[in-house]
């Protein structure tokens, strides 16, 4: 029999948090990439999706009259850990353009252990081979597998390995599972 559990949630940022990191990331990538030509933002299907949305649009006021493409990436067939969990295929790959010479930005909500972002990387090669990927996130909560760090960072959190990371335009919340002793 298992032992009983609790389940306790924190909300470490809201809505107006998460809008004003992403608006950060978007001045950031703006000021580091000012002459790599041609900028292209890649959501990972699907929690990067909409940040990378927010982050091309940012873009393209913050820079009147730059075009930012925007395009998605799902990873599901490029993952190392298949024989871990199910494939299942998040959304379609949708890339706008040859990544050849571009400056490719990255885009997911929560960077744990790398191997998402790794499948991503490899998926982006199929699309041509860019001059340049950054990576941006939203929440960096550490526990890496592979040697991947971000370029952008909307917060950095300590999180347990059991720890649950939701990321969604209302904020951020860390789920948190723990045993209770019965008695």
């Amino acid at each position: 029999m298992n032992p009983p559990s609790a389940h306790r949630e924190t909300r470490i940022l809201d809505a107006d948090d998460i809008r004003r990191a992403v608006t950060r990331i978007s001045h950031e990538i703006v000021e580091r990439n000012r002459d790599a030509g041609a900028l292209v933002v890649i959501g990972i299907q699907t929690g990067g999706v909409w940040i990378a949305e927010q982050i091309a649009a940012n873009i393209s006021v913050i820079e009147e009259g730059r075009t930012v493409a925007l395009g998605t990436v799902d990873v599901s067939m490029y993952r190392d850990d298949i024989s871990l969990r199910p494939v299942v295929p998040a959304a379609p790959t949708s890339v706008p353009c040859d990544l050849t010479g571009a400056t490719v930005v990255l885009v997911d909500n929560v960077l744990y252990t790398g191997r998402t972002v790794r499948a991503a990387l490899e998926a982006l090669n199929d699309h041509g081979r860019p001059r340049a990927v950054q990576l941006a996130v939203i929440v960096d909560r550490g526990h890496r597998e592979l040697p991947i760090r971000p370029d952008y960072v909307g917060k950095n959190v300590p999180t347990h390995m059991a720890d649950d990371v939701t990321v969604g335009p209302d904020g951020v919340v860390i789920s948190t599972t723990m045993e209770v002793s019965a008695g």
